[in-house]
């Protein structure tokens, strides 16, 4: 049985054929393309169904998510309101009111930065809110965590707890934990407050009907093992209706390797993904790893959470079991260590595994060509710039380094995925694409876009979300475009961000899009009422 859709702009992605009215399916892959008077002609569909809105375009594919922790967020606490430390009290106050006594208290999202007094938080703030409530906030950023006694006491951290490698908590002049966990001194925390696998799964099935209501289809996520749990057995009960590439955390790797895991594993809904192992921390803990000082901090250069010597024992180890790599890097001197790493791994062991720095946002000027050169995708996430605007200019003045660098990245020829880092952004990936074509935020500003040589174009930002991380995960074969032996996975939205004057006029069109229907295998998954 063949289904014909039909719509009179169906943008492809294709270069040859970019716009056609018809795409032929059968089973979940598409078989033709062209007009529908042709198609109608030529293969006698068994049905015809009109797609709605102003463009039908590929499904796109988030490169860099955590799902499980937009499904926590989609139902948890939310301070990315909070413009003052009493404000993110408030708040967790009237979230705590509501939860059975002794129960965990997860989300955040907070930002100090722009606090009108930009504090460091501390357990003693949250224990005014709640003494019986275990409670662990996230940064926004995701490498700090903000959380009160009850949680420390139940997770052993106190003034003996020693810190650990990658990781320390803040202390008091006694020694005391302040509260403030940063990098991996998170994990006795994430250890015990998860959710079990059922009421994980639970909301990633709720989190997979937003997905697809955001016009994602496909997403490479990067949370941990309890994800992986959950997930499999989403699959198993036929109610995954995303692609999944679920790849493994750090501390997975070594239990992986001896299950025999290998990227590309599964299939075409869920499937096996790199390890992703972690260089250094975030702009805005202070802890991304730069070769010259902060600019409000000059004798603090970041945070290395593995050294050199370590990111290449775990990459090589990786890369011996099958297991591609993708190493999280956000300064200069962490890309540039990474950079050498990959050289090292290449020529070591000839693999052509994929390799990807997840974020890439600044870039010694000679290391973009490297990228290239050595094969490695910059993976990234177009938000992170148009939040990061403010921080950028208070923290790197007089850096000479690329940062956000689609445009050279492009330039160079290396590969580039885009994703969103959810939930430290929005998910939306009109979002995205409108903050790589535009370098502004929401309001506009600035005029111009932010280092504006950057931009690229909203084809190209198409590409990074499509074929960019089809391509990143090995399934460029049957994904990204939509052409002849592709799988039938693709969206119709109520705006042609293709027409060049959406762009000049109204560029905000983009990032507001509203996804009206998505279709992943040729059956409609999600559709707006």
């Amino acid at each position: 049985m063949s289904t014909l859709f039909r719509h009179p702009r169906i943008y492809t992605g294709s270069a040859e054929q970019p716009f056609v009215t018809g795409l032929l399916v059968e089973g979940d892959h598409i078989t033709a393309i062209g007009t529908y008077g042709d198609l109608v002609a030529t293969h006698s569909p068994s049905a015809t169904i009109d797609l709605p809105g102003a463009l039908v375009m590929p499904g796109l594919h988030d490169a860099h998510i955590h799902t499980a922790g937009v499904a926590r967020a989609l139902a948890a606490v939310d301070l990315r309101g909070a413009r003052s430390l009493a404000d993110a009290l408030a708040t967790v106050k009237e979230h705590v009111s509501a939860l059975p006594s002794g129960a965990w208290v997860f989300g955040g999202r907070w930002d100090s930065n722009k606090w009108a007094e930009p504090v460091q938080p501390t357990a003693a703030d949250l224990d005014t809110v709640s003494g019986d409530h275990p409670i662990a906030l996230d940064s926004i950023d995701g490498h700090t965590m903000w959380a009160n006694s009850e949680a420390m006491r139940r997770a052993g951290i106190d003034a003996a707890w020693p810190d650990p490698p990658g990781g320390m908590a803040v202390r008091d002049a006694a020694g005391n934990p302040t509260g403030i966990l940063r990098e991996t001194a998170q994990q006795p925390i994430d250890s015990i407050d998860g959710d079990d696998e059922e009421d994980l799964a639970s909301a990633l099935l709720a989190a997979q009907e937003h997905f697809l209501s955001i016009g994602l289809t496909a997403v490479t996520d990067l949370n941990g093992e309890e994800a992986r749990a959950a997930y499999l057995s989403i699959k198993d009960a036929g109610k995954l209706k995303i692609r999944v590439v679920k790849g493994i955390p750090m501390y997975a790797l070594e239990s992986a390797i001896a299950e025999g895991r290998h990227t590309g594993d599964g299939d075409d809904w869920l499937r096996c993904g790199p390890v992703k192992l972690f260089s250094d921390g975030a702009l805005g803990s202070r802890s991304a790893h730069l070769s010259q000082g902060y600019a409000d901090d000059p004798a603090n250069l970041g945070m290395a959470v593995l050294t050199h010597e370590q990111l290449y024992d775990a990459a090589r180890a990786a890369v011996d079991a099958g297991i591609a790599v993708a190493i999280h890097a956000i300064g200069d001197q962490a890309n540039h260590t990474v950079l050498d790493v990959f050289e090292e791994v290449r020529r070591d062991t000839g693999t052509t595994l994929p390799l990807s720095i997840e974020h890439t946002q600044f870039l010694q000027p000679a290391d973009v060509a490297r990228l290239r050169r050595l094969q490695v995708t910059a993976s990234m996430q177009p938000t992170h710039c148009t939040s990061d605007i403010d921080l950028v200019n208070a923290l790197l003045s007089g850096h000479d380094l690329v940062g956000y660098g689609w445009r050279s990245v492009l330039d160079s020829g290396a590969d580039l995925a885009f994703g969103s880092d959810a939930p430290v952004e929005e998910a939306n990936p009109f979002h995205g694409i409108h903050a790589a074509v535009t370098r502004q935020r929401d309001d506009g500003s600035p005029e111009g876009g932010f280092q504006p040589a950057e931009r690229i174009t909203v084809a190209e930002a198409i590409a990074a979300f499509t074929t960019g991380a089809a391509k990143l995960t090995g399934t460029a074969d049957d994904r990204g475009t939509l052409t002849p032996g592709k799988l039938a996975d693709f969206i119709a939205v109520d705006t042609d961000i293709t027409d060049p004057a959406i762009l000049t006029d109204e560029p905000l069109r983009i990032r507001n899009t509203q996804v009206l229907q998505s279709v992943v295998g040729g059956e409609t998954r999600w559709q707006r009422d």
